[in-house]
């Protein structure tokens, strides 16, 4: 635990330090009567065995004196140029992490290049790292520096643009389709900027009842970055967030940069809420149009794409209300011209035609059944008669009635010879109108008369 003390009290602290540390140095150079040894590694060290801070600083120091040289790209920042200062002090930030280092070179190295650079400007610097013992501090020595130029920047954000492509981030699967009416809309932009009014108020006069959250971030140099990723990842956490824009409104390639790092584009990429970026103007291209859900060539354009246009919707229902009601109005015309038809028939006009018709028929046809049943009843009846004549010819009643008589013997035997009876046997004779007993009293054989 740190305590404060006053200035007298630090100072025999330090004294003190001094003499353990004189007591330790003086046992080790064999001074039976000194104190134990320090250990020569850290590994070795131990709660009653420590090392002394200077020790500590010493050994950090030399250690870091063996490191190399070596060339270290960075954002500056917190540099202000002093030509009479032997001596340049600047920081260099890494964009896409917080990062960062404390850089001193001499003036003269620092004016051999042709721009000196300023906060925000990318460079490359060839340093080795020192460590200050009395502080506790690193640094960076430098002895070269030069500014990374606008088309190596570019080179790296196409290089970046080919990685991001190939692990599928700008694929047209990807987008989500936006909300046709958000409650409330997401905009990140820069403080008090055009962009901002472009956006709220064409969006509002479009749909007055929109809602924004606004988060005014930087939108350019170093701070962009790690603002504006923020501002995206608190935005796209809200529940009632329908839609996110990023608004900028164009701007130099250098102040673009941002909006193509790859910290950032990922932010983007990971939002599950639908993203539109209206970054820069039709001929800029940073990765976060890309990765975008979609992308509005001006913050205007933007406005437009996230809202519709309530007057324009109102043209729309009226227009479609007029079409329904036309085309509703048509088919009810249709199908009662169609009923109007049906019941200008005579089937439906007079539904006693059918049964007229029907009746005609069937007269007809009784008409025609009676005529045929006449003349087959007349044609039978002549049969009839025809028939009657025939048998009434060929009964033997009519033979009877000629004059002809029917012998039976006793027994029912119609007696046709002579020889079929002997005198004395009974005989009935059947006449045309009675019969007769008679008694056989002699037989004889006669010829028969033809």
């Amino acid at each position: 635990m740190w305590t404060t003390c006053d200035g007298e009290s630090w100072s025999v602290a330090c004294g003190m330090l001094d003499r353990v540390t004189d007591l330790h140095h003086a046992r080790a150079d064999g001074d039976p009567t000194g104190p134990a040894p320090l250990p020569a590694l850290a590994r070795d060290t131990t709660a009653e065995r420590p090392w002394p801070v200077r020790l500590l600083s010493e050994k950090i120091r030399d250690y870091v004196a063996r490191m190399s040289p070596v060339w270290v790209e960075g954002q500056v920042v917190e540099h202000t140029y002093r030509g009479r200062s032997g001596m340049q002090f600047l920081t260099l930030r890494d964009t896409d992490v917080e990062a960062s280092l404390p850089v001193h070179m001499l003036t003269r190295a620092f004016d051999g290049i042709a721009r000196k650079p300023e906060s925000g400007d990318h460079v490359v610097v060839q340093a080795k790292p020192e460590f200050w013992v009395k502080t506790g501090r690193m640094s960076m020595r430098a002895t070269a520096i030069r500014q990374v130029g606008v088309g190596e920047l570019l080179a790296r954000v196409d290089q970046l643009r080919r990685v991001l492509a190939a692990e599928g981030l700008f694929d047209a699967e990807r987008k989500r389709p936006l909300p046709f009416l958000p409650a409330v809309v997401g905009l990140v932009c820069g403080r008090e900027s055009k962009a901002e009014h472009d956006v709220v108020v064409n969006a509002r006069a479009r749909w007055p009842r929109v809602r924004f959250e606004i988060r005014e971030v930087a939108v350019q140099g170093m701070n962009a970055v790690r603002e504006v990723s923020a501002a995206i990842a608190e935005l796209d956490a809200r529940p009632d967030v329908d839609v996110l824009v990023v608004a900028r409104g164009g701007g130099s390639v250098e102040d673009l940069l941002p909006f193509s790092n790859e910290a950032l584009v990922r932010v983007a990429a990971g939002c599950t809420t639908p993203l539109v970026s209206a970054i820069g103007h039709e001929t800029d291209a940073p990765l976060l149009d890309l990765v975008a859900d979609y992308r509005a060539s001006t913050p205007t354009d933007a406005a437009k794409r996230i809202v519709p246009d309530v007057a324009e919707e109102r043209a729309r229902l009226t227009q479609t209300r007029q079409r329904m009601r036309a085309a509703v109005r048509a088919r009810v015309d249709r199908e009662q011209h169609g009923l109007d038809a049906l019941r200008s028939r005579p089937v439906l006009a007079h539904p006693q035609t059918v049964v007229d018709v029907r009746e005609r028929e069937v007269g007809q046809h009784v008409r025609h059944a009676r005529h045929l049943l006449d003349a087959a009843l007349l044609r039978a009846s002549g049969e009839v008669g025809r028939l009657g004549a025939q048998v009434r010819a060929l009964s033997p009643a009519s033979t009877l009635e000629r004059g002809y008589a029917v012998v039976q013997r006793a027994d029912g035997q119609v007696v046709r010879a002579a020889g079929d009876v002997t005198a004395g046997d009974a005989l009935r004779v059947r006449l045309a109108d009675g019969t007769l007993e008679a008694e056989v009293r002699a037989t004889s054989a006669e010829a028969s008369v033809a």
